[in-house]
């Protein structure tokens, strides 16, 4: 049975990638090379790969120091039966974070605000897992393995945009509440909330209410903060027309 012409693994990769706080994460046993699987909570850098925050007194965190390779699986949480639901695994290389520390701490404590009472704990550090492909399985006939490229967001040319994202998050959540609720209500078919912006990188945007988390992907790719704002602005529009023709009917 071959997809759907409508089934785009890709992006439904992405999504899984950008949407999941929570994975299972499989490490190989230092001595042994015995599997073994542990419950983590993850955020995303910009490009989306996975970010962990893990104590170096979890048997998985001495795990990836003898052995980096991991796996990483994640899924949508369907209602019933979990494997109607899309799903992935995800394989790579889990690295401890000697670069852009800054940026995985805001990333992740923009996505689980409660670790902020021991992140700065001496036995905790942040790993980004760099992966080499992901085997998505997305019901019968939609089973794909991707390469990296497929599902991961490039951001050459948009240093711009990353210098400016910390900005934005901060001034959409201050300011514009009232914008992510209906990004989240009239765009995206969710329940009213208390939407924030958890992040967001050249092909759209982050937010959250609680462990409910919802990806707003933009029509075009944005590279620098100007870009970013007409985006936000131009959706902002079109999600009060929504409203307002909802309102006349």
């Amino acid at each position: 049975m071959q997809p759907t012409p409508d089934f785009d693994p890709g992006r439904l990769a992405k999504s899984l990638l950008r949407r999941s706080r929570q994975g299972a994460l499989a490490t190989l046993m230092a001595g042994s090379g015995d599997p073994y699987c542990s419950l983590v909570n993850l955020a995303n850098h910009p490009d989306g790969s996975p970010i962990l925050l893990i104590s170096a007194l979890a048997v998985h965190t001495r795990n990836i120091l003898a052995d980096s390779r991991v796996s990483l699986m994640l899924d949508e949480r369907a209602a019933g039966d979990p494997l109607e639901g899309a799903r992935i695994m995800l394989s790579g290389h889990a690295e401890s974070a000697d670069t852009d520390k800054d940026l995985l701490r805001r990333r992740y404590l923009n996505a689980h605000p409660l670790a902020e009472t021991f992140v700065s704990f001496k036995d905790f550090s942040f790993f980004r897992i760099r992966p080499t492909g992901t085997h998505l399985v997305a019901g019968f006939g939609r089973i794909v393995d991707l390469k990296p490229e497929q599902f991961l967001t490039d951001l050459t040319g948009a240093e711009d945009l990353l210098a400016a994202e910390e900005g934005a998050v901060e001034h959409m959540n201050a300011d514009h509440r009232d914008a992510m609720g209906l990004y989240a209500t009239k765009l995206l078919g969710a329940a009213a909330g208390d939407w924030r912006c958890t992040g967001c990188d050249p092909e759209g945007l982050d937010m959250q209410d609680g462990q409910t988390v919802l990806r707003l992907d933009f029509p075009e790719r944005v590279a620098d903060g100007t870009a970013l704002r007409k985006m936000l602005v131009r959706l902002a529009g079109e999600a009060r027309t929504r409203m307002n023709q909802s309102a006349t009917h």
